[in-house]
């Protein structure tokens, strides 16, 4: 990636955290103020940034529409929306399909518990990729060499005492995973909040998604949570079927 464009695109991020004015940003890149200037400048052609009345610079809504018209684009979202929603009406807790694109797992949809205590989560935001059920999905269904390479380059913060330690407990979770065709993070991301997940498949059996039911225990135990895998299972399968293209489509 050319200099130009690394900093024109680090100062996305930096304008997401809030309105920003040239100095800072050109002292976030370290560069000078006529470079910052000229990438801004850019990208308020563009629709990217918005110059405000004082003079700083916000998020454009070109960028906002863009990445709506991304999400509404990814075909996965679509088919599975309707099965997410009538398991979030079967069972009451929050229901999240994710995918892994550019080294993250990101989630692409959510719907929410019916319970007043909720998770804090949000549509394309990264997850803990190395504790969240959906991210164990995903990286499972990478071959051995590419499992191993990305877990060797990931930090293992430990959120709660069950968080995975490193990569090693990492590469033998990510094993089981794959052989049993499921996984969970019970507590380890957060003590309270229990999750149990399940692959969506394409037609050639790779996992083209992740999806997930989670609940914190004031609502329901980890036990209890672990009832709902069958549940769980058959709405991932379901999904794949008509992701695949081997089902009729579900009418929303």
């Amino acid at each position: 990636m050319s200099q130009t464009v690394d900093r024109a695109l680090s100062i996305l991020p930096l304008l997401a955290q809030g309105p920003a004015d040239l100095g800072q940003v050109a002292e976030r890149l370290g560069v000078h103020k006529s470079t910052a200037l000229r990438l801004l400048r850019t990208l308020h052609e563009h629709g990217l940034v918005y110059r405000q009345q004082d003079q700083r610079y916000r998020l454009g809504a070109r960028l906002f529409a863009l990445a709506q018209e991304a999400v509404e684009n990814l075909d996965v979202r679509e088919i599975a929306h309707p099965h997410l929603v009538e398991l979030n009406e079967s069972c009451g807790h929050t229901v999240h399909l994710a995918v892994y694109e550019e080294q993250e797992v990101l989630y692409i949809d959510k719907v929410e518990s019916r319970y007043p205590v909720r998770m804090y989560s949000r549509i394309g935001k990264p997850v803990a990729i190395t504790v969240a059920a959906v991210a164990k999905l995903l990286l499972a269904d990478l071959s051995e060499p590419e499992r191993r390479a990305v877990a060797e380059k990931l930090d293992y913060p430990m959120y709660t005492s069950r968080s995975t330690p490193n990569a090693g407990a990492f590469l033998k979770e990510l094993t089981v995973v794959r052989e049993q065709g499921w996984a969970t993070d019970l507590g380890g991301h957060e003590e309270s909040i229990n999750c149990v997940g399940a692959p969506i498949r394409g037609a050639d059996g790779r996992v083209v998604a992740a999806m997930s039911v989670s609940a914190p225990n004031v609502v329901v135990t980890a036990e209890e949570l672990l009832t709902l895998l069958p549940l769980v299972r058959r709405t991932a399968d379901s999904i794949s079927r008509e992701y695949s293209g081997t089902t009729r489509p579900k009418k929303a």
